[in-house]
């Protein structure tokens, strides 16, 4: 049996869908007697990684956005790409891009619907081809893995996809996501000029991530806590233009610290310096800087929508993240409660800990085996 795996999204990003492919890989690798054959299209900003030397692996140089057309195109002829992975026994889709193979089983992870649910925040080429193509990716791929319960539900409700044919498989935060020593903190707090007490967030900033009702509750903490800062890690993505907007109105320049993308080897430090990680989101299919966070030892105030309550737990805190009133309540309730605040980092950890990339990985292997029988 040859599973092949696509990473085109580790190859080629570094935000969530690249984490999940990356993680997902090195983890049935390790699980796997013979190693899966990686596929990728390598675009411009391709990179490689020393651990897949060894590797088998199968890829094409197109740009993204042909491949992207040329995949839907060949699902809708109802073509067959096997001669791209002509030992394939079983191909595995990361990320929202399922080739055709005709007589090959195929698995299919969706991520989210945030194109379905929220079209707004999505660029309008974008949504227009998601919109399209995903309804047929679903139908034709023979199983579908999601991240959490609430992608599942979201794909039942408004693609009647059948029950069974879908699979929850929780990610998990890397090893490397723990409690660092003060020394560490230290060195970090000082190469990105990190303020003595701030709120985290951690994601592309785009409308989704809600940080325009984040940054508004921090003017309002502000009142009462005056050298209270933001700090966003993450790059700027799409529709990104309120939310700066919204920092100057409101005065922050000074308040809100923009580092932009910080590599993986700092970000754990980066998280336990901080004194409350906030997510504000409005929808996230996984949610994975939750289980980053607590894993770190940070306690965490989240949006209690979607997915993150199923990895939070009774750890985390919740708000409303429409109501920033509500937002600011729950920030402030966490802040100004010292005991409270060891408590939910305390438990964090021991939380994170109940996922993990080995059983994601065995659970993935699982899917594969009943779908080839």
């Amino acid at each position: 049996m040859t599973i092949t795996l696509d990473v085109s999204a580790a190859i080629n990003s570094r935000a969530g869908l690249g984490r999940y492919a990356h993680s997902l890989a090195n983890a049935l690798i390790a699980e796997m007697d013979a190693p899966p054959t990686l596929f990728f299209n390598r675009t411009a900003q391709a990179r490689a990684f020393p651990e897949w030397e060894h590797v088998p692996q199968r890829s094409i140089g197109l740009g993204y956005k042909p491949w992207r057309i040329l995949v839907w195109l060949g699902q809708l002829g109802r073509l067959s790409f096997r001669r791209m992975v002509p030992d394939a026994t079983l191909f595995h889709a990361t990320e929202h891009l399922l080739l055709p193979l005709r007589g090959v089983p195929t698995v299919l992870t969706v991520h989210d619907l945030i194109y379905k649910l929220f079209p707004q925040h999505h660029k309008r080429l974008n949504y227009w081809y998601l919109n399209a193509a995903m309804p047929l990716f679903v139908r034709r791929a023979d199983a579908i893995i999601v991240v959490s319960q609430a992608t599942k539900n979201d794909l039942i409700r408004h693609y009647h996809t059948p029950d069974h044919k879908i699979t929850v498989v929780h990610e998990a935060a890397a090893p490397h996501f723990r409690v660092m020593p003060e020394s560490e903190v230290a060195r970090v707090r000082a190469k990105y000029r990190l303020p003595e007490r701030f709120l985290l967030a951690v994601g592309t900033i785009e409308p989704r991530k809600n940080l325009s009702r984040l940054v508004e509750a921090l003017s309002r903490l502000r009142r009462d806590d005056p050298r209270l800062g933001l700090v966003v890690v993450g790059a700027k993505g799409w529709l990104y233009e309120q939310f700066f907007a919204r920092v100057e109105e409101l005065g922050l320049q000074d308040a809100v610290l923009l580092p932009g993308y910080v590599p993986d080897e700092d970000l754990p430090a980066v998280f336990r310096a901080a004194t409350i990680y906030v997510m504000a989101s409005l929808y996230e299919g996984a949610g994975l800087p939750v289980l980053e966070a607590m894993a770190c030892g940070v306690p965490v105030v989240s949006s209690r929508e979607s997915s993150m309550p199923e990895l939070g737990a009774d750890v985390a805190r919740y708000f409303n993240p429409y109501d920033v009133q509500q937002m600011t309540d729950v920030i402030g309730l966490v802040l100004g409660d010292d005991a409270l605040r060891a408590q939910m980092a305390a438990a964090g950890p021991e939380r994170a800990a109940r996922f993990s990339w080995q059983r994601a990985a065995r659970e993935t292997l699982a899917v594969y085996r009943r779908v080839m029988r």
